[in-house]
């Protein structure tokens, strides 16, 4: 481990505060937390008695320092409402799950900080800051930039394999031989894994297609926004994630049936998909057979990986079926092992994780955060403004949070990116929204929120 570890992530808040010294605070936040989980360290340090310093940690101190310094009023008028409930329980619940499984106060309170600090506090800056259509705006251009910043490193690595962590923090973040794939490389970049970058990348994707199909922008330094996004898109490919080309491919479908149709129902079809998984693996009712068959048409090994991931989900939820409510606490105890006491399971999905740690109390809330948002969408537009050019950021970010849910079922990847989403698309849910008009400058000043929120 090299000394640029300690020095990126303790000296991260002090970065964050550069960034809000030469911008406007919702830049600056953007620029923090994107910033760190592109480029910070995969570590982090314990020190006794006191929760881990992580690269998560270091995000959200960093940028909710920020905050506190430079834009205290906004902190604190920030106003705690019913749609904000289902993060609340998410963040909170650990405490309850700790006290249960007799861990103690201690454990429960350390759970609810790493809990809190790694969804609570990227959701409460997106409600602060993500509450109006510019804010949205900014967000979707800061992903798809962030993909274009992407583009180099991960072609240097696809040609001479994950090597950029290792050079500059002098350690590989995981097993190096998962970034074997195809006969080639699947680069990690400074993500904790190559299916994060690949999701990353996707995603990235997406935002830059729908912001230049729906023509919220169309050029950037003189230059046709295509000629970015040709790129972009080759690179996403070269990335070899299957599962993130196909939530892509899905993701422009749905937007494309969404304006063409003009129908709210594709995007709502979307958000019920990993309802409807959880509903019908928890009772068993669903072995996914199914769509392991339909995986092994288009590639075998993953399909193969996908059986393993199904087969570990059932001893999961047998297990976590025994403690239903409030789930198994940490320490790994929802995990299944076998006589001898050694770990026979594997965690895959962040669903399967939140209901053997925290119960149904915990899924139920962690579902409903992401899905907040979706009603807010649905309640203040009609299916034919999702299209103009002023709303559709908030739109390709709505099915970019439900996409991340997708992931979520087979994957853990932490990314506060689309936690600041839900947390900008909850306001939609909140406030008095009008309707775009031609002039840019009303609208983009136009807020979710009331004045008195």
């Amino acid at each position: 481990m090299k000394p640029t570890v300690p020095l990126l992530l303790f000296g991260w808040p002090l970065v964050a505060l550069l960034f809000f010294l030469v911008m406007r605070p919702r830049r600056a936040v953007l620029a923090t937390v994107l910033l760190a989980v592109m480029f910070l360290p995969v570590a982090g340090y314990k020190i006794t008695g006191v929760p881990a310093y992580t690269k998560m940690t270091a995000t959200s101190l960093a940028a909710l320092l920020g905050v506190a310094l430079f834009d205290t009023r906004r902190l604190l008028a920030f106003r705690p409402r019913w749609a904000d409930f289902p993060m609340a329980i998410w963040c909170l619940c650990p405490l309850f799950s700790s006290v249960t499984n007799d861990l103690g106060i201690h454990d429960g309170f350390t759970s609810i900080f790493y809990q809190t600090f790694t969804f609570g506090v990227p959701y409460l800056l997106g409600r602060i800051y993500l509450t109006n259509l510019l804010g949205m705006y900014e967000l979707a251009v800061a992903v798809f930039l962030g993909g274009l910043v992407y583009v180099p490193l991960c072609l240097l690595e696809i040609r001479l394999s994950p090597q950029l962590h290792t050079w500059v923090y002098g350690f590989h973040q995981h097993t190096f031989g998962q970034s074997l794939r195809g006969g080639g490389y699947r680069p990690t970049v400074f993500m904790a894994h190559g299916l994060m970058v690949g999701f990353w990348m996707s995603m990235a994707t997406l935002a830059g297609f729908w912001l230049w199909y729906s023509g919220a922008i169309k050029s950037m330094f003189r230059i046709s926004l295509l000629w970015f996004l040709l790129p972009l898109a080759a690179t996403t490919l070269l990335c070899k994630s299957f599962g993130a080309i196909v939530l892509l491919v899905v993701g422009v479908g749905i937007l494309m049936a969404t304006k063409h149709t003009a129908s709210r129902g594709w995007v709502v079809v979307l958000a019920a998909a990993p309802v409807l998984y959880m509903m019908l693996r928890i009772p068993g009712i669903w072995s996914g057979g199914d769509l392991t068959e339909m995986v092994a048409r288009v590639d075998p090994a993953r399909a193969a990986s996908l059986q393993f991931r199904l087969e570990n989900e059932d001893r999961l939820l047998e297990r976590a079926q025994i403690r239903p409510v409030f789930g198994w606490g940490g320490w790994g105890r929802a995990r299944v092992r076998d006589a001898q006491g050694r770990d026979i399971s594997v965690t895959d999905g962040r669903w399967i994780i939140a209901l053997g740690n925290n119960g149904f109390v915990g899924l139920l809330s962690l579902t409903g955060s992401a899905l907040v948002g979706l009603w807010g969408l649905i309640r203040r537009f009609s299916a034919r403004m999702w299209n103009h050019r002023y709303v559709s950021p908030s739109v390709v970010m709505c099915v970019m949070a439900l996409l991340y849910l997708i992931d979520c079922l087979f994957n853990y990847m932490e990314n506060p990116a689309y936690t600041l989403a839900g947390g900008g698309l909850a306001c939609l849910t909140l406030g008095k929204v009008k309707k775009p008009v031609p002039a840019a400058a009303q609208t983009m000043d136009v807020r979710w929120l009331p004045k008195s929120s």
